[in-house]
Formats: C-alpha cells, sequence, structure tokens
C-alpha cells in the first residue's frame, strides 16, 4: 500500500472500531437493563448478570458491525473530501479503484468478524445463555424461592414446596404443568433437590405421584414413583421441548447436516432454513453496507459542492436494502423458493454499487436510455 493508502486505511478502521464499540455498548446498556431482575428478583450475583447479558454481545456485532462499516466508510470519504485531499489526490491521477483498494481491506476484515460471529461465536453464545439460564432456575429453586410461595417457574408451571431443611432437601412438593391445556400434569411428592449431572440440572422428586388429565380420559391416570426428574432445562425454550436444541443454539455444520425426520426440525423446518441461510447471508450485508457508503462518496468535489444528497441516497438505499432482506428471510420461512432471491438481491446491490464507483457514468446514462424508450413507447401508443 501507498502512504495515501495506510493513511485512508487507518482513519476508516478508527472510525469502524469507534462506531462499533459505541453503538454496541449503548444497545448492550438498553438490552441489559431489562435483565436487572436477575439479581433483584432471581437473586443472583452481579457476576451472573454479567455473564448472561455479555453472551449477548456477539449478537449484537453481527448486527451491528455493517451499519457501523457503512457510517465509517461514509465518514471517511467525507472527511477527505472537506480537507480537499480527496480533490488533489484526484487530480494527481488517482483512481477510483486505487482509492477502493485500502477500503476493500476494510470491507474483507469486517466480512470475516461477522463471518465468524455469525457461524459460530452467536450460536455458541446462545447454547451458553441456555446452560446459565437452566442454572438460574435450579439455583432459584433451592435458593431463592421461599417457603410455602406458589411460583411459576414458567408459564403455566407452578412450583411449590412446604419447608426446606439445613442440607437444602425440600418437603412437601407441590408442582403443576398446564403448559399444554389438553395434558394437564400435577405431581405431589414428599421430599425433593436439584441435582447437576453434567451439564443438565434436574429437579429430583422422592416418593410421590403423578396426576395426568386427558381429554379423552373420564378419570385421570395417577402414577405412583419412588424417584422422579423433571429437566430444569424445559423451562422458558418456548416449546417445552427442553432438551432439544431449537436453530439459533446449534452449531452451523449441525444446521447443515439436520435430520429432517427430526421432531423439532419436522415442526419448525421453515425456522431451521431461514437460521441456516441467514448466518451465511449476515457477512455479505457487511460487504454491501461497505460498497454502497463507497459508491455514494467516492468521487471528488468541491466544498461548494454539497454531499447531503448523495449521504442521505445511501442511507435510504442501504435501508431498502436491509427491509428487503428482512422481507426474504420471513419468505424463506414459508418457502425455500425464497432462498437464491435473499442471495441475488444484496448481490445485485453490491454489483450496481461497485460499476457506480467505477464508472459513474454509466448507470445515469443507462436509465436515460431506459426512460427515452419508455416515452417512446407512450408516444407511439
Amino acid at each position: 500500500m501507498s502512504i495515501f493508502e495506510r493513511y485512508v486505511f487507518r482513519t476508516s478502521l478508527a472510525a469502524f472500531l469507534t462506531g462499533l464499540g459505541l453503538l454496541t455498548g449503548v444497545v448492550w446498556l438498553a438490552l441489559s437493563l431489562r435483565q436487572v431482575d436477575l439479581m433483584s428478583a432471581k437473586g443472583q450475583t452481579f457476576w451472573v448478570f454479567l455473564t448472561v447479558t455479555g453472551l449477548t454481545i456477539p449478537s449484537l456485532v453481527m448486527v451491528i458491525a455493517p451499519i457501523a462499516l457503512f457510517i465509517a466508510v461514509l465518514f471517511t470519504l467525507n472527511k477527505l473530501n472537506s480537507d480537499s485531499e480527496l480533490v488533489v489526490m484526484s487530480a494527481s491521477g488517482l483512481s477510483s479503484l486505487q482509492l477502493l483498494r485500502p477500503f476493500a481491506l476494510l470491507f474483507v476484515l469486517v466480512t470475516a468478524l461477522v463471518a465468524g460471529t455469525s457461524l459460530w461465536a452467536m450460536p455458541a453464545s446462545f447454547r451458553e445463555i441456555a446452560v446459565q439460564s437452566t442454572k438460574i432456575r435450579a439455583d432459584m429453586v433451592t435458593r431463592v424461592i421461599l417457603e410455602g410461595q406458589f411460583v411459576y417457574l414458567d408459564a403455566g408451571f407452578v412450583f411449590h414446596y412446604r419447608e426446606r431443611l439445613q442440607n437444602g432437601d425440600m418437603r412437601g412438593l407441590f408442582i403443576q404443568d398446564r403448559r399444554d391445556a389438553e395434558h394437564v400434569s400435577t405431581y405431589v411428592a414428599e421430599a425433593g433437590r436439584t441435582m447437576e449431572v453434567g451439564a443438565q440440572n434436574y429437579l429430583v422428586l422422592e416418593r410421590g405421584s403423578i396426576q395426568r388429565e386427558a381429554p379423552d380420559a373420564f378419570v385421570p391416570a395417577i402414577i405412583q414413583f419412588d424417584r422422579y426428574a423433571i429437566d430444569l432445562a424445559q423451562f422458558g425454550n418456548g416449546d417445552g421441548q427442553g432438551a432439544p436444541l431449537r436453530a439459533r443454539e446449534r452449531k452451523t455444520i449441525d444446521l447443515l447436516g439436520r435430520d429432517p425426520n427430526e421432531p423439532m426440525v419436522k415442526q419448525f423446518a421453515g425456522r431451521f432454513r431461514q437460521e441456516l441461510h441467514e448466518r451465511f447471508l449476515n457477512p455479505i450485508y457487511g460487504l454491501v453496507f461497505g460498497m454502497v457508503a463507497f459508491a455514494a462518496l467516492c468521487q471528488p468535489k468541491t466544498t461548494r459542492q454539497g454531499r447531503g444528497l448523495a449521504i442521505a441516497g445511501a442511507i435510504l438505499a442501504a435501508l431498502a436494502m436491509r427491509i428487503t432482506g428482512f422481507g426474504t428471510s420471513a419468505m424463506i420461512v414459508r418457502n425455500d423458493a425464497a432462498v437464491p432471491l435473499a442471495y441475488t438481491l444484496p448481490a445485485l446491490v453490491f454489483v450496481l454499487a461497485l460499476l457506480q464507483s467505477l464508472r459513474p457514468d454509466v448507470l445515469p446514462a443507462l436509465w436515460h436510455s431506459a426512460t427515452r424508450r419508455a416515452r417512446s413507447r407512450e408516444g407511439r401508443a
């Protein structure tokens, strides 16, 4: 790289890191305030609070990094033009392709960052959040919930115990599971305790019975047991399953090789398909956002020529592309025929932005040619 290219790269990189840090910090702080009940209502330590909320940072970086890159490119090019550096370098023979080189290196680095976050870090963080949530629920059962209280561990799942012994064991447990309105289960046990087996946490009931009600049965079924284990991971997943990982929690390689006959995959086939393609599309949007910003301001202009219209156009183009991306992502859930469209749109925008950067006269010429043809057809009609 030349001295000028290194200067441009350092400036844009510093702007990107600053924007990424500030935006991520602000959004993380706003989301963290919603988790304050981890300490207030659920009796967790400040370290647990930081761990759980910190695990959301990869998902934030994945979304914010393309936006930070977009802002960094606009800031750098506008600064170069305001300081007349872009005009001087253009007058000395600097081409748009040479100006693109330091930005292209930044595009590749950001794309690699988003790819690593989307394909590996984000699903790993969601899996760890599920593990931490299970531990928090187990901790609530053993330490936070007071004697004699009726507490909802999950929507439709009521937990109660009469007393707690000094060793942490509970006596006189009552549990009712109404998450499935057609299959209500009531658990009554003399004793119970929480146990951790590997990475799983269980509530173990001893010497009790299960009363199960079904809509097609006149008399509920009663099952006696000496010991019965309830997996605490089932609470909060929204599907009542617990053991099967949701789409966002699975490794990318697992999504690629998912078994279509697996009950959860079969039930949420569209969601699994959407999650897989979103992980590959996220890095592409970072690349396209950077290219759109570069195409808007890469041409040198005098200080008397305003750049507000170009910046506004770039923002509108990026916003329209992202909204369209959300629309195609929703279409993927319903129909796999939308998958090619989801990749074609950002690729088309990237090609048009690159063409506008290198040959700024081509797109206006094509537009004028298309409008003349449309007018001639109207005239003949």
